[in-house]
């Protein structure tokens, strides 16, 4: 098994929400991956995703470190 650590601050979790399953992930604009500064970075065809964040399920996690210390589960 290889540890996985994920930094993150406390206000990340909702308690009331059982699995991510529940959770809206926002779609960011593609343009923030297609263009920097001015310039293309790739052809206009190209089609991208460009998710907020994403959900990590908690199985894979081997703990959480947040400002108030490093956690287990939560």
């Amino acid at each position: 098994d290889i540890p996985f650590y994920v930094a993150v601050p406390a206000s990340t979790f909702d308690s009331s929400i059982k699995t991510g399953e529940d959770i809206v992930i926002e779609e960011r604009d593609e343009m923030e991956l297609k263009e920097k500064d001015g310039y293309k970075l790739m052809p206009e065809w190209v089609k991208v995703k460009n998710p907020a964040f994403d959900i990590t399920p908690s199985k894979y996690i081997t703990s959480y470190i947040t400002e108030d210390g490093i956690k287990k589960s939560l």
